[in-house]
């Protein structure tokens, strides 16, 4: 993918996680004054909440993978409390290891690592997130780990033929949005672990 198209496609993840989050923030502040007037009650309300819960945590965090990164850096309490909601709703489970704030464009690159590895991880795991000086480690694993070669290979700078759906989108975005940034990209994939490094 182009460095343009990169940042077309980040620009218009901005605009699509920056118009959804509000009217589900808004359908969650209504819920929570549904639940404190005593209209409504029970089972059906939790669910509901729970699933408004994990909406607004994917927007949150998808926000951060997809969208425009700027030169802004992110605390480590707000990315800290994006993975932790994204945990509760997910299979996978995140952990942050980084000390301090971190440049926007690097966190964006773990969170589209943290995507790729989702997808190697079919019935969940842990996904850690660490920063060793300027370098970056992500590394997943889980009861079954599930990696496509090519699309692990083409992390890397593969040129095998890889057909890119919406699931897998992040496999395109993370080499062209880390050229972008100066970082070269590399993964190995086993079959007891993912490694993503920038």
């Amino acid at each position: 993918m182009a460095t343009d198209n990169a940042k077309l496609a980040a620009l218009v993840g901005s605009r699509i996680c920056h118009d959804l989050i509000s009217p589900v923030g808004a359908i969650n502040n209504g819920l929570e004054l549904l639940g404190m007037a005593g209209a409504m009650d029970g089972p059906e309300l939790e669910l509901i909440s729970d699933s408004v819960n994990n909406a607004n945590a994917r927007i949150r965090f998808f926000r951060i993978a997809f969208g425009a990164a700027g030169m802004q850096e992110l605390g480590r309490a707000e990315v800290e409390g994006v993975l932790s909601d994204v945990s509760k709703g997910g299979r996978v489970k995140y952990q942050w290891n980084v000390e301090g704030s971190a440049p926007r464009a690097d966190v964006r690159l773990a969170f589209l690592a943290g995507l790729c590895m989702e997808s190697g991880l079919p019935y969940g795991g842990t996904v850690e997130i660490s920063r060793s000086e300027d370098s970056w480690t992500i590394t997943g694993e889980g009861r079954k780990v599930n990696a496509d070669s090519a699309l692990w290979a083409s992390l890397s700078g593969g040129t095998g033929e890889i057909e890119i759906t919406p699931a897998l989108v992040q496999f395109a975005l993370m080499p062209a949005m880390g050229a972008e940034t100066g970082r070269t990209v590399s993964a190995t994939a086993s079959e007891e672990k993912l490694t993503i490094q920038f």
